[in-house]
């Protein structure tokens, strides 16, 4: 019981330190404003170019767009424990490791949904984009997965901002580098061969290309190996952000450097 209060209270708690307790006049503009005008930015772009129509854009966005909640929220909910000055009191703490890390992730994960519904939203009503061809439940679980998967990445980089001096610039420059090597706004297939192979191995990609299929009519079982990917790609990225996590924990304390900057 105490260590599901961890998990849930403590994650929560967390997270609404990050927006000043949940203000909406910094939650909507940072969390739903910027992916809109980025949606419809790269939706007009791509009228223009005449690469693809707006339903490659929309799906590609909306999806990338949780990685606002799952890259720099998840990181900063990890990294801010030291900058602030409240990781010694909280390590302190006997409270169980697995609830205290994995509690953080809930509230990214649950918001990077509300993101990335939002964004597909926002799209069926202000661009030429429709979902009447796609199985909803199948798309729901795909950005279920993806979300999950894009969180995992945000546990590593916060994991290693327990150690490293600027771990905010790293965040930053992964979230804008998952816009060219995810095959957001570019299709995976056009990069360079090791730009592909870069953009297969990190998370978004794989629940990118099967959101589309979904969207373009596809089923659940024929995009399953592609949600399965992704599904291992995050959880890989986790289970290497709590080892990391627990390994800086432990050479903290050994050094007594635990908020050395």
């Amino acid at each position: 019981m105490t260590s599901l209060r961890i998990f849930f209270v403590g994650g929560a708690l967390s997270y609404k330190a990050l927006f000043n307790w949940i203000r909406p006049d910094i939650y909507i503009p940072t969390m739903l404003g910027s992916p809109l005008f980025q949606i419809l930015f790269f939706a007009h772009l791509g009228r223009y170019s005449g690469l693809r129509d707006d339903s490659f854009f929309v799906i590609g966005n909306a999806v990338q767009a949780c990685s606002m909640s799952c890259v720099y929220a998840m990181t900063m909910t990890i990294a801010n424990e030291r900058y602030f000055g409240t990781l010694s009191a909280l390590l302190a703490t006997p409270a169980n490791r697995a609830a205290l890390f994995l509690g953080r992730a809930l509230p990214p994960i649950a918001n990077g949904l509300v993101v990335s519904v939002f964004g597909l939203g926002a799209g069926l009503l202000l661009l030429d984009f429709s979902l009447a061809d796609a199985d909803l439940g199948a798309l729901a679980l795909t950005l279920v997965v993806t979300v999950l998967s894009c969180t995992g990445l945000g546990m590593l980089i916060g994991s290693i901002g327990l150690r490293a001096r600027d771990v905010f610039f790293a965040s930053n420059l992964v979230y804008f580098l998952m816009l060219l090597f995810c095959g957001v706004n570019i299709p995976i297939e056009s990069l360079p061969a090791w730009m592909e192979t870069i953009g297969r191995s990190v998370p978004l990609t794989h629940g990118i290309i099967a959101a589309r299929e979904i969207a373009a009519g596809a089923s659940l079982s024929q995009v399953g190996g592609l949600v399965g990917t992704e599904l291992a790609i995050g959880a890989t990225y986790a289970v290497i952000a709590f080892g990391l996590f627990r390994f800086f924990e432990l050479e903290s304390r050994r050094t007594a450097s635990l908020e050395a900057i």
